[in-house]
């Protein structure tokens, strides 16, 4: 009997095998590959019921009633949580714009499309300080109107019902977002161990901020841009004014967009510095059981709204904080600003001089008038002389600040939510923006047989075929629903210049599908996909399974005018397992970047491995490599690359950095050749399992079957018309 029977006075239970981390797989073997990411918000997580379809349901909602429910709530103060001057739309507002502002263009990654500020790490950020209580304030609305109203949609309305209530005419607002159940375990935030950890940690050089580590976006681990106080906690507008142009730039925004939501984020609201950081308690992830998951709770606050800590700074922009205008800009450049600090001990700018009638009122005696502050990244909008170029402008004109302010926040909060077609509601623009991705509408009234028989004659082999339908499909992104064969902006700048599409072989296949798609009436975005098709059916007969590979017609072909290049130059892949390709050697092994591909794509574990060795054995590998072509019938969808990989009459040895060979276990020969993303389907556990499945006599018709359905999966996937 051990010590840990209870008849021994022990706990009985093994602590930390379900609910830590102390006894997982990565904690005994770090070096494992994780495949969590492939597997998370499914149905494990989701408690809703399997037919639910949130995108249904919210079309059901009653807009008004909501809306009204929300204007209503910005003035109703709640004694365990007050107001700013008896008004929340500053705390919405920057909910919504936190929740959004994680959003980062490198990998389509974070943003509120989601409702995941209500998870780890997020709902603990020390940026995010206090927006759990703004999510308390929405929940009596949350629960009133149910499974109809996400709270991603809930919370980036409140921050739109906020500015309206303030006085802004707001772009407009698409619903449509999909809560998620669970941290999003795939986004990489940073290497940091601890929050607000210098900035060096991520930039190579801080003077060059080009060298901000990709893919992330803010200056800090636990912020969403830069930190108020200057690079590093030390004041210096113009060097900040660098940091805020690389983080929004690199989060979507132009210099004037980045002005625009600047100005207007700090003309309404307040910071909160009026307490000792040291009374401050846990954020939410860490604070006790009886906190019921709000955190900071400050035990040296003195109950009002004006005696609040949040980010340490301490004050208003504007004379009136509740109230959208142009205050900002004549508090900004209408004074001139000194060094201070704020009663937390926070770096933050004050009036060199101003009268008593230009000073914001307190937040809670509004009797009493407190100094206005700016903050290092507002001196910068003054500093800079691009930044101040682009606020002299809008003073010159008020209308144009406005309507270029609510543009800006509508692509702020509406970024990851993919094109148009996805928004959902009364609200949502007519006009077409850029960032939208929009496509012209496609036709499906050709027959589909037709150019079936034109393709399979034209003289391209299949595997030119299934690799062109391939790289036009790679390019779609889960996390901001980008990219895709919808549009077939493959064959536009920049895509068609792209090294991993191979241009000379592109030009060759788009040379001949694009008369085709002339002739028949079909789109250049159609007929890619569809010889794709033609070239997986070929590969099936050759392998003794007749299969027909779903087709649904209707892709548009976007022009080059409605094509971003510089954005969609970010959607470039430097590496393609399921080709066997990478540009170069990075840090990041192979099959860690072939994982973060296909979880891009939606792909589940079980389809990444299906496609793959389906992949290998098409021959469509990247410049005619052979590395994991474990066949002797390149071009027939077999299951050859199962079979060879898991038998035991071959030997694994390194070749060379990046390549292996397996030679007969017998003779020595070097039989076939591999790379990482091809052995690691025999050596991990969970892939390996995957891989016998396949290896299997009887499942050859399975094989086929599964990889036409994660194909189609992928082909589809950018096909929102089909899912709406």
């Amino acid at each position: 009997m051990d010590g840990n029977n209870s008849s021994g006075g022990g706990c009985p239970f093994m602590h930390g095998s379900n609910t830590s981390s102390g006894s997982t797989v990565t904690k005994w073997w770090p070096n494992a590959l994780n495949l969590e990411i492939l597997h998370q918000h499914g149905a494990r997580t989701n408690p809703m019921n399997a037919n639910f379809d949130y995108r249904e349901a919210v079309k059901g909602l009653d807009y008004d009633a909501l809306k009204a429910d929300l204007t209503a709530l910005m003035t109703d103060e709640q004694p365990w949580w007050p107001a700013d001057w008896g008004h929340y739309g500053g705390l919405m507002i920057r909910m919504a714009w936190h929740a959004a502002g994680s959003y980062r263009e490198a990998d389509g990654r974070g943003g509120g499309s989601t409702g995941n500020q209500r998870f780890a790490p997020l709902n603990s950020w020390p940026d995010n300080a206090s927006l759990d209580k703004a999510r308390r304030l929405l929940w009596p609305i949350k629960k009133k109107y149910g499974n109809a109203l996400s709270w991603a949609d809930l919370m980036l309305l409140a921050g739109n019902v906020a500015y309206e209530s303030m006085g802004l005419e707001t772009f407009g607002f698409g619903f449509g977002r999909e809560d998620i159940w669970a941290p999003e375990t795939d986004i990489y935030w940073g290497a940091e161990k601890e929050w607000l950890a210098p900035s060096e940690n991520r930039y190579e050089d801080l003077e060059d901020t080009s060298t901000l580590e990709n893919p992330l976006a803010a200056a800090h681990m636990g912020l969403i841009y830069v930190n108020p106080e200057g690079v590093n906690g030390n004041p210096d507008p113009a060097r900040t004014a660098l940091h805020i142009r690389e983080t929004f730039g690199r989060m979507a925004m132009n210099d004037e967009e980045t002005v625009a939501l600047t100005a207007g984020g700090h003309t309404v609201g307040k910071a909160h510095g009026n307490s000792k950081p040291s009374g401050i308690g846990k954020e939410p992830e860490a604070a006790g059981i009886e906190e019921q998951g709000l955190g900071w709770m400050d035990k040296n606050s003195d109950g009002t709204a004006s005696g609040a800590f949040t980010s340490g700074i301490e004050g208003a922009w504007t004379s009136e904080p509740t109230k959208f205008d142009m205050g900002y800009f004549e508090m900004l450049f209408g004074h001139e600003w000194e060094l201070t600090k704020s009663p937390a001990g926070a770096h933050q700018w004050k009036p060199v001089e101003i009268s008593e009638e230009n000073m914001p009122a307190d937040a809670t005696d509004l009797d009493a008038v407190r100094m206005p502050l700016m903050t290092d990244a507002d001196m910068a909008m003054k500093v800079d002389p691009i930044y101040r170029e682009i606020c002299e402008k809008f003073m010159a004109d008020e209308a144009y600040f406005r309507d270029t302010f609510a543009r800006a926040w509508f692509k702020l909060t509406h970024r990851d939510m993919g094109p148009k077609v996805r928004y959902v509601g009364p609200e949502v623009p007519k006009e077409d923006l850029i960032w939208q991705d929009p496509i012209a509408p496609g036709n499906s009234d050709y027959d589909v047989a037709t150019v079936k028989t034109k393709i399979a004659s034209a003289g391209l082999s299949d595997a030119e075929m299934i690799t062109t339908a391939w790289d036009s499909a790679r390019t779609f992104r889960g996390s901001d629903k980008r990219g895709g064969a919808n549009g077939a902006r493959i064959r536009l700048s920049p895509q068609r210049d792209w090294e991993a599409n191979e241009p000379s072989r592109l030009a060759k296949v788009l040379g001949v599908l694009e008369p085709i798609a002339s002739e028949t009436g079909a789109s250049i975005a159609d007929v890619i996909v569809l010889a794709g098709n033609v070239g997986i059916e070929n590969a099936a007969k050759a392998a003794g399974v007749e299969v027909d590979v779903p087709f649904a017609p209707g892709r548009g072909d976007a022009t080059q005018e409605q094509t971003d290049v510089a954005s969609f130059g970010l959607l470039e892949p430097f590496a393609d397992g399921f080709r066997n390709w990478q540009k170069k050697d990075y840090a990041v092994s192979p099959e860690e970047m072939m994982l973060d591909r296909a979880q891009l794509l939606g792909l589940t574990a079980q389809e990444m491995t299906v496609l793959l060795g389906g992949m290998r054995v098409l021959g469509t590998n990247f410049d005619g490599s052979k590395h994991g072509v474990f066949t002797d019938r390149e071009g027939a969808l077999t299951t050859d690359f199962f079979v060879n990989l898991t038998d035991m009459a071959y030997t694994w040895h390194p070749a060379s950095k990046s390549t292996y060979e397996l030679r007969d276990r017998t003779t020595g020969e070097v039989k076939w050749t591999a790379t990482r993303a091809d052995l690691v389907f025999g050596s991990n556990s969970i892939l390996r399992a995957y891989a016998e499945v396949y290896a299997q006599d009887d499942n050859t018709a399975k094989f086929v079957s599964d990889f036409v359905a994660a194909w189609t999966k992928v082909m589809t996937a950018d096909r929102f018309d089909l899912q709406a």
